[in-house]
């Protein structure tokens, strides 16, 4: 259940790559930045209630903001207690909005997930009880998602099936044909390691792709199906697969329709994914940050070692205007 502004979002999330390409260009692979540099934009978990909690109440929320730091368990969300009887004019008028939901009875957990500058949804909401076994914070997929990441993937290609299984063949077998045509035609930028353009992590620099799909039916998935879906209703109603590009620290970079997938489109993202980064700047990239419990600093660069800073030390008097293909 997601607000109407995200079914917006992927209307336009290909116009971004105008304002991504205005530029302080590094030699970086875009996907290889964001790995590296970009932080995860924050959910934000707000847990209303009425007057104090009660202990088991106040267990269950140390528990979900244990989830959320901490090595092995490092969710990007961020839990805000909100007590109704004396909230923010915002939440307020967020409770007014919930509490008509069937079934809202405090305390009462909302998701709130940014896809970008000024774009903020409701995604998950129920009972506080509730988000423990709803699989919000982690899943299989997602586990199986962040590992491949950094295990060097460029881009993981997620697929939501449909019910038909002839749709979710023909789906598969257009991603995984281009795969191995794509890493073979698209080439690293020049000057990796140069001033400006230094890798920080040992997780090898590789141009692979792979698909993991996800079955529409799966509990355990709901979570991310759901919002997933919430981009694409009529591809839906249609049972129709989507698929979801995501790359970095598990930044999706669109919904797309498995209709609207061609060859042509998946070699006009790979090749922009793969590029050098030509706007360091995380938010004017195109794209929005799924959920993941995933200690990236610690994987990536190991226990208490600085990470890089967000941007490189690179600064260009003169911006570089790259033309990114529209893709469609």
């Amino acid at each position: 259940m997601l607000d109407s502004q995200v079914m917006k979002f992927a209307s336009s999330i290909l116009f971004s790559f105008a304002i991504a390409s205005v530029a302080c260009a590094c030699n970086i692979p875009v996907f290889r930045y964001a790995l590296e540099r970009w932080r995860p934009d924050q959910c934000e978990a707000i847990v209303f209630h009425n007057g104090d909690l009660s202990a088991e109440q106040r267990r269950l929320i140390e528990e979900l903001s244990a989830a959320t730091i901490g090595k092995d368990q490092s969710a990007n969300v961020k839990i805000v207690q909100s007590d109704i009887s004396r909230t923010t004019a915002l939440h307020r008028e967020l409770w007014t909005e919930l509490e008509s939901d069937p079934g809202a009875s405090l305390p009462y957990v909302v998701l709130r997930i940014k896809l970008g500058p000024g774009r903020i949804v409701n995604g998950w909401r129920g009972p506080l009880d509730a988000i423990g076994r709803s699989g919000v914070l982690e899943s299989p997929a997602r586990k199986e998602l962040g590992r491949r990441l950094l295990a060097g993937h460029s881009i993981v290609w997620l697929m939501i099936g449909a019910g038909d299984e002839q749709r979710n063949l023909a789906a598969r077998q257009m991603l995984t044909a281009n795969f191995d045509t794509l890493a073979n035609k698209i080439e690293l930028p020049e000057g990796i390691g140069l001033p400006g353009s230094e890798l920080h992590s040992e997780i090898p620099l590789l141009l692979k792709y792979s698909l993991l799909e996800i079955d529409r039916a799966d509990l355990r998935e709901q979570f991310l199906i759901e919002l997933l879906s919430g981009f694409q209703p009529a591809a839906v109603a249609v049972d129709e697969p989507l698929i979801v590009p995501v790359f970095g620290r598990g930044r999706a970079l669109e919904v797309i329709p498995a209709s609207d997938l061609s060859a042509h489109l998946m070699e006009d993202l790979t090749m922009f994914l793969s590029g050098a980064c030509s706007c360091q700047v995380k938010e004017q990239n195109p794209g929005f940050d799924l959920l993941l419990s995933v200690d990236w600093e610690t994987e990536l660069f190991g226990e208490g070692v600085e990470p890089p800073p967000p941007r490189t030390t690179r600064d260009r008097e003169q911006p570089t205007l790259l033309t990114i293909p529209p893709g469609r």
